[in-house]
């Protein structure tokens, strides 16, 4: 029975994850999904049991171990000594990105396109199982932007977090918003070295503005 092999779930999943980003959850079909993956649509229904369920295995897949490599940073940055450097801090999120970004095997930088594709969008499914899941990292990165920035009160803390990672999260989208304007062949928003060396002190001078 094809929805019994092994390989078709990994199959779904990879299809799935190129749709996604390329159109997004809404526009992406399950009928899309199934002919590109040469599968049927029971075979979706067997591994996954609905659309939800795909998206959010597609994206919980990569974005876990995203996590722990970014409070893995965290924690080596702090045990150096150097948590009460903003840079140092905010590194420790877009590090981990620029890695995911050149690995493959861990989606590349198609996932990471994803993930800030699906956060901008903020899909339902996905804000409800990060606020159930991932609490710890928006916790532990307030209590790390608190300690690099003890003069600012909380709320106008808040903002500059909220700003500043909704800035990283559209930057990583490789969204080229001037060719909206006009052709920039300066600017190439889907490399992502380029994007790290221009995004750091970018949302650095936005979060320590006086």
């Amino acid at each position: 029975m094809e929805a019994n092999r092994p390989d078709t779930a990994s199959r779904i999943l990879e299809v799935s994850e190129l749709l996604f980003v390329e159109h997004g959850f809404e526009a992406t079909s399950l009928r899309m999904i199934t002919q590109q993956a040469g599968v049927n649509l029971a075979a979706v229904n067997y591994h996954f049991g609905s659309k939800d369920a795909l998206f959010e295995s597609v994206f919980m897949r990569r974005f876990t171990p995203l996590i722990a490599a970014c409070l893995s940073e965290l924690e080596a940055v702090e045990g150096r000594g150097e948590g009460d450097k903003i840079e140092a801090v905010v590194m420790t999120f877009i590090r981990p990105c620029l890695a995911l970004s050149r690995d493959p095997s861990g989606g590349g930088a198609l996932f990471v396109r994803l993930l800030s594709r699906a956060l901008v969008e903020n899909h339902r499914l996905l804000r409800e199982a990060l606020s159930r899941e991932y609490s710890q990292f928006v916790e532990r990165y307030t209590r790390a932007f608190s300690r690099a920035l003890p003069e600012l009160p909380e709320q106008e803390l808040s903002w500059r977090m909220h700003f500043a990672f909704s800035l990283m999260f559209n930057a990583f989208a490789g969204n080229d918003v001037l060719k909206i304007f006009r052709k920039s062949p300066v600017v190439t928003a889907r490399d992502p070295e380029a994007i790290v060396r221009h995004l750091l002190p970018f949302v650095v001078a936005g979060l320590v503005q006086s």
